[in-house]
């Protein structure tokens, strides 16, 4: 636990954002949030510098604004379902790449901020029928996505109790909204618990902050899951308007207009757009360098 203590630390030294291309990643992926008034905006994320490679929407059938894109759609069972292993069985025989599912989406949270709210042990009720059988398939299976609050770690707990050891969950997703420190100790927490599961990180976000401290903990973050070999996945919570955000306007990557900001930019592998979302404060931050960058990745090496 004490490297994750230092990481966070040495994490805070790096550069704000970036005036050049931002860095990317193949283990990004894109958390779909549709906006009916504005399709538009869904070919923002397709486009063929994009360097997404993977999407989920909440659903066990694929967005057909993705039908023809290089994305790989990952299904999820939100909340209790009879139809999820039909859904996901019917998709792979018609052909489609499905690696991976996705389950229970903040099931320890409320529906005022999106918690599928079930019980633990229906959940694990729900996951033998649903979803343990598309492992037989070669599906590789996702633990429920817990809230990053403590009762999120106590329902998991409760979750694996009930299923009395008939889940075998391939990978951990973790969902964080909150600064990097709280994140990187989240992190090295969920490490200590699951240490055989790999880990997918797939809603974050610093909600509700200034400007800069928002790309300050995506730039950050970034890095960090890049850094890390056994998080596999990423996908930041903000594919949508400023206008429309429910995580504070500056965490959105589009602005009111439907344009990428800095954020959704570096996101995408691309460099700032002087694009500041409606609300947004603070300065537009610029390029310093490598150097921090490099300093870093030696000082890990040595962890």
């Amino acid at each position: 636990m004490h490297s994750y203590s230092l990481l966070s630390s040495l994490f805070l030294l790096l550069p704000c954002v970036y005036g050049q291309n931002a860095p990317s990643s193949p283990k990004r992926g894109l958390v779909y949030v549709p906006n009916a008034e504005h399709l538009s905006d869904d070919s923002i994320w397709t486009t063929d510098s994009s360097p997404l490679t993977w999407y989920y929407n909440y659903e066990s059938k694929p967005s057909p604004a993705f039908s023809n894109s290089k994305l790989q759609f990952v299904p999820m069972l939100w909340g209790s379902s009879t139809t999820f292993l039909n859904d996901v069985t019917a998709q792979i025989k018609s052909g489609a790449n499905i690696s991976y599912v996705l389950a229970f989406n903040e099931p320890d949270g409320g529906g005022s901020t999106g918690g599928s709210a079930i019980p633990a042990e229906t959940a694990a009720e729900t996951w033998q029928r649903e979803i343990e059988p598309l492992k037989k398939l070669g599906v590789k299976l996702g633990a429920p996505g817990v809230t990053g609050a403590p009762s999120g770690k106590v329902w998991l707990q409760n979750f694996f109790n009930a299923c009395q050891g008939n889940c075998s969950a391939d990978f951990i997703p973790i969902h964080w909204y909150g600064n990097f420190e709280g994140l990187a100790s989240h992190v090295g927490e969920v490490r200590a618990a699951y240490q055989n599961l790999t880990m997918w990180v797939t809603e974050y976000a610093y909600n509700n902050m200034p400007l800069e401290e928002t790309q300050n903990f995506y730039n950050q973050s970034s890095q960090f899951f890049d850094r890390i070999d056994y998080i596999t996945h990423y996908s930041y919570f903000g594919s949508f308007r400023s206008s429309v955000s429910n995580v504070g306007p500056n965490a959105a990557m589009l602005t009111e207009k439907g344009k990428l900001t800095d954020l959704g930019s570096w996101y995408l592998g691309g460099s700032a757009t002087g694009n500041v979302p409606r609300g947004g404060a603070g300065r537009n931050a610029v390029f310093t360098g490598s150097t921090v960058i490099v300093l870093l990745a030696s000082i890990w090496s040595l962890i």
